[in-house]
């Protein structure tokens, strides 16, 4: 069986191009550091773990990320948010694969672990975010035909709209996470909540 690949979603980190919304509060060059804090802690955790392979996927194509070393890389091409998701996940076409947002603190290794075992009975897995949309979607090779086609993007309807193309096919949701968005969800911070759980739908 082919290897689970995690691609991790980001933003090459340039002061005022990342967190815009959190950096209107804290300032751009804090929004920065919080960026790149979390992006680093969350991939140098997942990399550790052997039982998947890592993978940055950046925008902009090229787009640099210092401090992680000997860790894949790949662009994300162009498109809306959707479109650049759907060509990431289906570099893994014939497997199982996850893709994660780099902005949620909570998120670990062993989340990824509980999305991959929920794909060996479900045929789509995600991870709500307590502001509507998703931190993670993982896929097994039965896949949607247009898994994110007339999403609301950045809107309480995100993972509604995105469940509604799963009509027919099980899908798995693990625990619901909070990405930070804002000075107020910086602090506060993540949950107390342990990963290892999913409800099948």
């Amino acid at each position: 069986m082919a290897r689970d690949v995690v691609y991790v979603f980001a933003r090459a980190p340039r002061l005022g191009a990342v967190k815009r919304r959190l950096a209107r509060e804290v300032g751009d060059r804090a929004a920065l550091r919080f960026y790149l804090a979390t992006l680093r802690r969350l991939v140098r955790g997942l990399a550790r773990d052997r039982r998947f392979r890592t993978v940055l996927a950046v925008t902009p194509d090229g787009g640099h990320i210092a401090g992680l070393p000997g860790v894949a890389r790949v662009g994300q091409g162009q498109g809306d948010l959707g479109q650049r998701m759907a060509r990431v996940l289906n570099l893994t076409r014939r497997g199982r694969a996850a893709l994660i947002g780099s902005d949620i603190p909570a998120a670990t290794a062993a989340d990824l672990r509980t999305c991959f075992r929920a794909l060996g009975r479900a045929d789509a897995c995600f991870g709500p975010a307590a502001d509507g949309g998703f931190w993670l979607v993982g896929f097994g090779p039965r896949r949607a035909g247009r898994p994110f086609g007339r999403v609301r993007w950045s809107s309480t309807h995100t993972l509604a709209d995105t469940l509604a193309n799963f009509a027919g096919r099980r899908v798995a949701l693990l625990r619901t996470l909070q990405d930070v968005d804002t000075a107020r969800d910086l602090r506060q911070g993540p949950p107390a909540e342990a990963p290892g759980r999913f409800v099948l739908r």
